[in-house]
C-alpha cells in the first residue's frame, strides 16, 4: 500500500523535474492500475459525462417560468380621452398600459417523464464508465503483458550477447594465431550481430509499448517505465463447469449488455413521453388592463390550449415503438455474442494451459544449465561449432516456447474476465 501512495505522489511530481532527468520507474501491475484509476484523462472525462447528466436531470425538475408581457403602452399624450389618475408621481394620466402574465401547466404527467428519463440517463452514462474502464483495463493489462513478455526476451539476447561476445573475442584472438579457420571466426561474429539486430528489435517494440502504457498512465514522456512484476503464468485453474456461471455473470455485469438494457429502459419511457405529447398543455394567465376597456382598470383571467385536430404526434409515437423494438434485439444480440465470446476464449485458454502442463517446472532451469555445459565445452574445443549452434537455436527457440505460452495465456485470461466482465 504504501509503495502505492508513494507512485501516485511521485507521478505528478516527477512531471516537475523530469525537463532535466530521465528516471527509470519501477512499477507492478497493481500500482500500475492505481495510478490509471487516478490518472487516466479517458476516465475523469467519462466521469464529468456522468455529472452532466445529473446536472440534466436537475434541471429537468424545474418548471417552465411564467411569461410577463407589457403591451399597449402610448408613449406620448393622447387627448380627449377619460381623465385618469396618475400612476407614477403625475405621470400616466394620459396613458394606456396592458399587463399579462402567463403560465404554462405541463399535463399528462411531461414533467415527471422527462425526469424518470434524465435519470435513466444518468445510468446509461455509469455504464458507459464500466465500459470504458473495461476497455482499457483490458489495453493496460494486455500492454503490461506485452512489455513483460519482451523484457524477458531482452535478458535473454542481452546475456547471449554478453556470452557469444566473449567466445568472438576469444576466436579473432585464435584466428589472429592461425589456430582457427575464418569461418569459423565469420559464422560466430555473424550469430553476434543477428542476436544485437534482434535486440535491437525488441527495444523499439518495447518503445512502442512504452508510448501506450504512458499515456494510460498519463507518465511524463521523459520517464521510462520497467514492469516490476515476475512473468508467470496466471494461477487460477479453470473449469467448463464455471462456463454456465460465467454466461449468468456475463449478462448482469457486462457493461454492453447493461447499456443496451438502459436503452431498451429508455426507449420505453420515450414512448411514454411521446403518447404525453398529444395531449396539449395549457397556459393559464392573468391581465390587467388599464385604459383600454370600458373599465378603468381591468382584471381578467384566460386560458390557452392547443386543439389536437391535425397533430396527434402519431409519428413520433411510432418511431418510439420501433425504438424499443430495436433496444430488445440489440439486447439479445449483445446477449447472444457474450455467451459465444466467453466459449471461444475458454476453449483458447484451456489449448494454450495444455501445452503449458507439458513444461515441467525444472525444464527451464534444465535448459539454462544445458547452454552453460554447452558453452564451457565448446571453448574447451570438445564440441564443435555446428553442435553449439544447434543447441544455441534449440535454447533460444524452447526460451520462446515458453514465453509465449506465458503470454498466451495471461493474454486469453485477461480476455477471458474482459468478456465476463468482471474479475474472475
Amino acid at each position: 500500500m504504501k509503495k502505492i501512495i508513494f507512485t501516485l505522489i511521485y507521478i505528478p511530481c516527477f512531471s516537475f523535474f523530469s525537463a532535466q532527468i530521465s528516471d527509470t520507474l519501477n512499477i507492478s501491475r497493481k500500482e500500475a492500475e492505481a495510478v490509471f484509476l487516478s490518472n487516466n484523462l479517458d476516465i475523469i472525462a467519462q466521469k464529468l459525462e456522468i455529472s452532466q447528466a445529473e446536472a440534466r436531470t436537475l434541471q429537468a425538475k424545474y418548471w417552465p417560468n411564467p411569461k410577463l408581457s407589457i403591451s399597449e403602452v402610448n408613449l406620448w399624450r393622447t387627448y380627449d380621452i377619460e381623465q385618469q389618475p396618475a400612476l407614477i408621481g403625475n405621470w400616466g394620466k394620459n396613458t394606456q398600459i396592458l399587463a399579462e402574465i402567463e403560465q404554462v401547466i405541463q399535463t399528462a404527467g411531461k414533467r415527471r417523464k422527462n425526469i424518470e428519463l434524465q435519470k435513466i440517463e444518468v445510468e446509461g452514462e455509469k455504464y458507459e464508465l464500466q465500459e470504458v474502464l473495461r476497455e482499457l483495463k483490458k489495453t493496460l493489462r494486455n500492454t503490461i503483458t506485452e512489455i513483460l513478455y519482451n523484457q524477458e526476451q531482452q535478458k535473454i539476447y542481452e546475456h547471449q550477447i554478453s556470452s557469444i561476445e566473449k567466445l568472438t573475442k576469444s576466436y579473432q584472438n585464435q584466428l589472429n594465431l592461425g589456430n582457427i579457420s575464418k569461418a569459423e571466426y565469420v559464422r560466430l561474429k555473424a550469430q553476434e550481430i543477428e542476436f544485437k539486430k534482434k535486440l535491437v528489435s525488441l527495444k523499439q517494440e518495447i518503445e512502442e509499448q512504452q508510448v501506450e502504457l504512458k499515456s494510460l498512465l498519463m507518465i511524463p514522456s521523459h520517464s521510462y517505465l520497467v514492469i516490476s512484476d515476475s512473468f508467470d503464468m496466471p494461477n487460477k485453474q479453470l473449469s467448463e463447469v464455471e462456463l454456465s456461471v460465467w454466461m449468468e455473470k456475463a449478462k448482469e455485469n457486462r457493461p454492453d449488455i447493461l447499456i443496451s438494457q438502459n436503452n431498451e429502459k429508455h426507449a420505453q419511457k420515450n414512448l411514454e413521453i411521446q403518447n404525453a405529447l398529444k395531449t396539449p398543455d395549457i397556459a393559464i394567465s392573468v391581465g390587467y388592463d388599464r385604459g383600454g376597456n370600458i373599465m378603468k382598470d381591468f382584471i381578467g383571467l384566460g386560458v390557452s390550449v392547443d386543439l389536437p385536430v391535425f397533430d396527434r404526434n402519431k409519428g413520433n409515437i411510432q418511431e418510439a415503438k420501433l425504438g424499443i423494438e430495436k433496444m430488445k434485439n440489440e439486447t439479445r444480440k449483445n446477449k447472444l455474442r457474450s455467451e459465444n465470446e466467453i466459449v471461444a476464449v475458454f476453449k483458447n485458454y484451456i489449448r494454450t494451459q495444455k501445452v503449458s502442463e507439458e513444461i515441467d517446472d525444472s525444464y527451464e532451469a534444465v535448459l539454462d544449465s544445458l547452454l552453460v555445459s554447452h558453452e564451457k565445452n565448446f571453448r574447451l574445443r570438445n564440441i564443435s561449432m555446428l553442435e553449439y549452434m544447434d543447441f544455441l537455436d534449440t535454447y533460444i527457440g524452447n526460451k520462446m516456447i515458453i514465453l509465449d505460452t506465458k503470454k498466451e495465456l495471461n493474454q486469453y485470461y485477461e480476455n477471458l474476465q474482459y468478456v465476463v466482465g468482471q474479475d474472475l
